[in-house]
């Protein structure tokens, strides 16, 4: 409220000024041959133009009409008053010209600024052509005060105007950035869940004709991993779908109580699954901190699914070493996986998985145990 009571002061001292100014202009052409309602016609253009509220300007005024039709007018009052004697002008008309040189450089279109920058800086220019024809070295001066004029406005408003562009970009970068880290957590989510429904098909396979007893849990197992899959696929596409601010809890993102979910729905029947959290590991972590090491833990348990299904035991770890937390995924497997060559991924993984980590300041190790088996581990400073 107290930006807008500012902005809405600031301009009602602006347009009080700019009354005051034309004011000063009729006073000067109420002692004309021709009359004050040249110069109030040419004034009038230029204020329409130039305090028209936005909120209600039809969408026919797009700046190049706001700048060419008041500067056109300006310069043709110009070309009429050349007939008669020395016509002079005032601070408003001269002001209305520069707010709308402003207008044309800031928020004309590309291919239009250069037309109405000229043509509204050839009517600042031809000002004291009509004023002060027949004293040139006065009528040279002004010109060049005018030209400074010009320089200045013109500068100004193609700083903002550049500004504006840095801005835009840099909003396009953020949410392409954004975007794809976004579709990264759909790919982690989504591999996740469907490389333990492939598991657990297989699983379930194998059981059907000898051990039917314990077979539903498996298709228990594998409706919610599919169900899971399909729900984080529905949150992340409405998420790239929503062009407006997007809900906080609408993006599919991980913590570390979501680790739990993780090793509790991960094991198969010959699988145990241990997750070892230490009491100092505590849920007020930074949240990007969380999102890592959650992803840490999915990506290595999906990896022992692709590559590690011989695994009999894997161990999750979570604990504090001074300022920085780590996480630790190991497992016993020897490379045995029965998992089609299609379903073992692109091998990026642990590529994104190390960029996500040491953007983070992090340190990542992916790499064999002594004897047999693989280890992930992941450090962060918290």
């Amino acid at each position: 409220m107290k930006s807008v009571s500012l902005r809405g002061l600031a301009r009602g001292f602006g347009v009080g000024a700019l009354v005051s100014a034309a004011a000063v202009d009729l006073a000067y052409a109420a002692a004309l041959e021709t009359g004050p309602w040249p110069v109030a016609a040419v004034l009038l253009f230029g204020a329409v133009a130039v305090l028209w509220p936005v909120d209600r300007r039809p969408a026919w005024l797009t700046p190049q009409v706001r700048t060419a039709v008041p500067a056109g007018v300006s310069v043709l009052y110009t070309v009429v008053s050349l007939k008669y004697a020395d016509v002079p002008f005032g601070p408003g008309e001269l002001t209305i010209l520069l707010c709308l040189l402003f207008i044309a450089v800031r928020h004309c279109p590309r291919r239009w600024v250069v037309a109405c920058g000229v043509l509204v800086g050839g009517a600042v220019l031809a000002l004291p052509v009509r004023a002060l024809r027949s004293i040139p070295d006065t009528m040279t001066g002004f010109m060049l005060i005018g030209l400074a004029l010009i320089g200045l406005t013109a500068g100004f408003a193609a700083y903002l105007r550049s500004m504006d562009y840095r801005r835009t970009v840099a909003v396009s970068e953020t949410r392409r950035s954004e975007r794809l880290a976004i579709a990264a957590d759909l790919h982690d989510f989504v591999a996740h869940h469907v490389t333990g429904i492939l598991v657990q098909t297989q699983v379930a396979r194998m059981m059907a004709d000898s051990r039917q007893d314990d077979l539903d849990p498996v298709l228990a197992g594998i409706e919610r991993a599919a169900t899971q899959a399909l729900a984080s696929m529905r949150r992340t596409v409405g998420v790239l779908r929503d062009t407006g601010t997007e809900p906080a809890d609408r993006r599919p993102v991980g913590d570390l109580a979501g680790i739990a979910g993780l090793t509790d729905g991960f094991a198969s029947p010959h699988q145990k699954v241990t997750l070892l959290r230490d009491p100092t590991v505590r849920d007020d972590l930074p949240h990007e901190v969380q999102a890592a090491a959650f992803r840490v833990v999915q990506e290595a348990l999906t990896n022992v699914r692709r590559h590690a299904g011989d695994a009999t035991q894997v161990t999750v770890r979570l604990r504090r070493d001074g300022g920085r937390l780590e996480v630790s995924v190991t497992d016993d497997g020897r490379g045995g996986s029965q998992l089609p060559d299609a379903a073992h991924g692109g091998g990026f993984g642990l590529v994104g998985l190390k960029e996500r980590v040491t953007a983070l300041g992090g340190d990542l190790h992916a790499g064999p145990r002594f004897g047999h088996g693989w280890e992930v581990r992941a450090a962060f400073p918290v």
